[in-house]
């Protein structure tokens, strides 16, 4: 099988070269998209996921041989979470080569964040698959660059900061409410507020309500810290 223009284009950014690329078709092939056959790339980003916790697990414990668990464990989770693969993903405009059905692409999949993400971890799977465990970290750790040494020191989010900020007063936990959501459904705009029972709040908007909600309890965490 020869890969389309598109598609070589891709594997050039992506810096690997598929000795089967049908994988590589696949991983990028989204639900919306695939035959009755199932040939989507939903089982692939199943295993790019577990690729990619093996591989930042592994540069983690090798970056700092003295770090907890406890440090350990939210540089992890800051490495792999969605917005972070979504991130790469965008490096290599792996959006301009999901394919995806009429649906998605008139709700402006090729942006959407989730759909970035298991795009990316379907991507590495491929590789994996493809060319063994070697490739696959060689690939991951190129793309992943500068972020495993610059993570923070200590990677625990904002929510999970406020939350252990209010525990620690006797407070119950900080409570979430969207106050506003604006634009197009295929990019809508969260307006998100963040409330502590004993009266602090703060509010901030962001494309996502995962990042409206950290953002506003970074806001909230500065206020009552000052």
């Amino acid at each position: 099988m020869k890969l389309s223009a598109d598609l070589s284009a891709f594997a050039q950014r992506l810096g690997y070269r598929f000795e089967t690329p049908e994988l590589l078709v696949r991983a990028v092939t989204h639900s919306s998209m695939a035959s009755v056959h199932r040939d989507d790339n939903q089982r692939l980003e199943f295993l790019g996921d577990r690729v990619l916790g093996l591989v930042m697990s592994e540069a983690l414990f090798m970056a700092d041989p003295v770090a907890t668990e406890g440090l350990l464990a939210p540089r992890f989770n800051a490495l792999v979470r969605k917005e972070t693969c979504a991130d790469v993903a965008r490096q290599i405009d792996l959006g301009a080569v999901l394919k995806l059905g009429r649906s998605e692409m008139k709700s402006g999949g090729r942006r959407k964040e989730a759909l970035l993400a298991d795009g990316m971890e379907a991507v590495i799977a491929a590789v994996y698959l493809d060319g063994g465990f070697d490739a696959a970290r060689q690939i991951v750790l190129i793309l992943w660059g500068d972020r495993i040494h610059n993570v923070a020191e200590d990677a625990r989010d904002a929510k999970t900061a406020l939350q252990e900020w209010a525990q620690a007063r006797g407070e119950v936990p900080p409570q979430y409410i969207e106050v506003a959501r604006t634009g197009p459904d295929h990019q809508p705009i969260f307006t998100i507020e963040v409330r502590l029972a004993s009266g602090p709040s703060e509010q901030a908007t962001a494309g996502s309500k995962r990042q409206a909600e950290q953002a506003a309890a970074t806001a909230l965490l500065e206020k009552v810290s000052a």
